[in-house]
């Protein structure tokens, strides 16, 4: 079993020729349509953002829990939060286009509407950016306290930095319980500025959680083919699928208990969200929405027999990729642009930030063992087996 990962030359190449095909495209976008190339912006940036997130708060809860069938793999999440740094930097650029996608950075707009001018002394650009900074400094810092007590605990071993690892993760959930809903609300809901859920931060925070498992799973499958976690079985896979399966639900709860609602409810100000992507064009992708996120995990991962298989639960995990760009560009686009777009610009971008993603993934995978040996409950994740659940 291999203990270390090199980054091939091929991997960073086409990770470069990824971010150059982003740079190009977005170069492209903001000459030509400035406020249609933003919103993609955003909406890449929060993609991987989320799933750096969700990575951190899937590592967190493995540490909480003291599970032991994922402590082998812990490396994968490990590696994905530490593009959080990354992504504040990105988001920092938004200054540049913040008129093109919020309406309350516009004095005409805040003029206009007395909601608008309600909300202004939350929603203005010094404070929204401090704001930004504030949560990623704090992210920052929990996740390199993480980071740095994990590679301790290779080279000591003991107890001593699992029990401080387990400490830090419960401050960090906490902390993240509330920052990300914070920045949830700051950087998409605010662009529906009239528009507020209660319900709107879980079902993203659920959302980065779900499709960071899926990305992690991809990942192990990845490199277990190149030859690394010799001792990933079916046991493993089928722990992947129940978070996968489990998650798909909660987010199909918290998608349906945010429509119902308000549905029910029938209040102008809160029904002018969903009848805008109810009864338009954006009606095809806002079921596509319900129906990646939630009906194809739920009942393709719902026999035990799919979810031990490795190809379907990938062929869902992959799906799920698509469902999370999805399920943002129903968020953001119908507010920025009031009309659908796909082309050059959203695959471009897209290509782009995942080629950094992936780049930035694989040079901090590459920066430790990738099997924590000294871990406490690695003989757990070894010795894993599927006989437990008969």
């Amino acid at each position: 079993m291999k203990e270390r990962i090199n980054l091939s030359k091929p991997f960073q190449a086409i990770c470069g020729i990824c971010i150059a095909i982003g740079i190009v495209a977005l170069t492209y976008g903001f000459i030509s349509d400035p406020q249609r190339t933003w919103a993609n912006y955003l909406l890449n940036n929060f993609y991987f953002l989320s799933l750096a997130i969700g990575a951190a708060f899937f590592l967190a809860i493995q540490s909480i829990s003291q599970s032991g069938w994922s402590s082998g793999f812990k490396r994968i999440p490990e590696a994905m939060m530490l593009y959080i740094p990354i992504a504040g930097i990105l988001l920092l650029f938004l200054y540049f286009g913040v008129h093109h996608l919020y309406p309350w950075s516009r004095p005409e707009v805040v003029a206009a509407s007395e909601i608008v001018q309600h909300r202004s002394g939350y929603l203005n650009i010094p404070f929204f950016f401090a704001r930004i900074i504030l949560f990623f400094i704090v992210w920052i810092i929990l996740t390199r306290i993480i980071r740095k007590a994990s590679l301790k605990e290779d080279e000591t071993g003991g107890l001593e930095n699992f029990i401080k690892i387990e400490l830090y993760s419960k401050i960090f959930i906490f902390v993240l319980a509330i920052t990300f809903s914070a920045i949830a609300f700051d950087l998409i809901m605010s662009i529906d500025v009239k528009w507020f859920s209660t319900i709107f931060a879980l079902k993203n925070f659920i959302a980065a959680f779900l499709h960071s498992s899926a990305t992690i799973f991809i990942i192990v499958l990845l490199l277990n083919r190149r030859g690394y976690f010799g001792f990933f079985n079916v046991s493993h896979i089928h722990d992947f699928a129940r978070y996968i399966f489990i998650l798909s639900i909660v987010y199909g709860y918290f998608w349906f208990a945010q429509f119902m609602l308000i549905w029910y409810g029938n209040i102008p100000e809160e029904t002018i969200y969903f009848a805008k992507r109810w009864t338009s064009e954006w009606q095809p992708l806002w079921a596509l929405d319900i129906i990646i996120n939630w009906a194809i995990p739920f009942f393709v991962l719902l026999p035990v027999n799919t979810s031990r298989n490795k190809w379907v639960v990938l062929t869902v995990a992959l799906i799920l990729v698509a469902g999370q760009w999805i399920d943002l560009f129903v968020e953001i686009v119908p507010g920025t642009l009031g009309h659908s777009n796909f082309g050059i610009i959203e695959i471009g971008a897209f290509i782009g930030f995942a080629g950094l993603f992936g780049l930035v993934t694989g040079y901090h995978l590459s920066k430790a063992a990738i099997v924590p040996k000294n871990h406490p409950l690695i003989e757990e994740s070894y010795q894993h087996h599927f006989e437990s659940y008969i």
